[in-house]
């Protein structure tokens, strides 16, 4: 019955109040719920992610589906929105399996003036409330590097390319695939195939602090320039969400975005146009602001005890 939903009704019925108890923790707080396009004119520079094109009839120029409202969020912050969240549905090709679909579901949000150690306090409690953990549910903060140390018993930064690729073919990895990646691309493989499975068994678990090279959208610690202000969070083995504190700086964003393509062309992947306009947003004042993306399906597989998102969502891709 390729016509019929994949969740079941109660699990329906279930989305729609935690997607109403979502809105509530926010209105709560104060934060100002915005809602930005699905169709923008640029695709996302990280060599990780993958955006899918439309072409519209009667428009020359190829537009894109988001990955996350991240850069029109950003747009409005330096336009004086203040704390803001959304509820958008992303979209990120060569994505599908047991924890992927390719049009998904995130809870993104902004909180001006906020440190990491303060957004992820606020994760936890909507996590918490989102998976029906009790409400003095504690947490476990872990490190990047003490991560990897306690995981695999290795140093991530000193760790040598040669011996991370031993580490992973240990741990899976294609030999010949391994053989081919550079450092950040094993150590990404290893946190989300060997690390990151292991984290959060009983509670909540954000591992913080990840190398500069991975900085992302982070801006990096002024104590440690080694590291960046960059956290996720684990529950089961299952990663939910990615927070920043972030970056303000134009050029160094603009630099980042560079050496992406860099990487893009190295790899022979396509080479989307740099989005000036957040460029511009940030030139003009982007405040200082924490913000994390939080994966909603997933928290929902969680509570009801889904193995797969398809039984979270009404039409996954094969019934769309």
């Amino acid at each position: 019955m390729n016509w019929a939903p994949s969740a079941t009704l109660p699990t329906l019925r279930l989305r729609a109040e935690l997607l109403a108890a979502t809105r509530g923790f926010f209105s709560g707080r104060g934060v100002l719920e915005v809602d930005t396009p699905a169709l923008v004119r640029h695709a996302v520079t990280d060599r990780h992610i993958h955006s899918a094109q439309v072409q519209l009839p009667g428009h020359r120029a190829p537009l894109y589906l988001h990955t996350s409202p991240e850069y029109a969020m950003k747009r409005l912050l330096a336009a004086g929105s203040g704390d803001i969240y959304q509820i958008a549905h992303v979209f990120r090709g060569d994505e599908r399996s047991a924890l992927h679909n390719a049009e998904f579901t995130l809870v993104e949000w902004y909180r001006c003036g906020y440190s990491m150690q303060q957004l992820m306090q606020e994760v936890a409690q909507l996590a918490g409330l989102l998976l029906g953990l009790p409400v003095d549910a504690a947490h476990d903060n872990i490190s990047y590097q003490r991560a990897f140390e306690r995981e695999l018993g290795c140093a991530p930064q000193t760790t040598t390319v040669a011996a991370l690729r031993t580490l992973a073919v240990r741990e899976r990895l294609d030999p010949q695939l391994a053989a081919r990646c550079e450092r950040d691309q094993l150590l990404d493989w290893l946190m989300g195939s060997a690390v990151g499975p292991r984290l959060g068994g009983e509670r909540l678990c954000f591992v913080h602090s990840y190398p500069a090279s991975q900085a992302a959208l982070a801006r990096l610690d002024p104590d440690d320039p080694q590291v960046a202000r960059r956290f996720e969070l684990y529950y089961r083995g299952i990663e939910l969400a990615n927070g920043f504190e972030e970056l303000t700086d134009a050029a160094a964003q603009r630099a980042r975005f560079e050496a992406d393509r860099e990487q893009r062309r190295h790899d022979g992947l396509p080479l989307p146009d740099i989005d000036q306009a957040l460029l511009d947003a940030l030139a003009a004042g982007l405040p200082a602001v924490a913000g994390v993306a939080v994966g909603f399906d997933r928290l929902l597989m969680l509570r009801t005890g889904a193995s797969d998102i398809s039984a979270v969502l009404s039409f996954p891709l094969e019934r769309a």
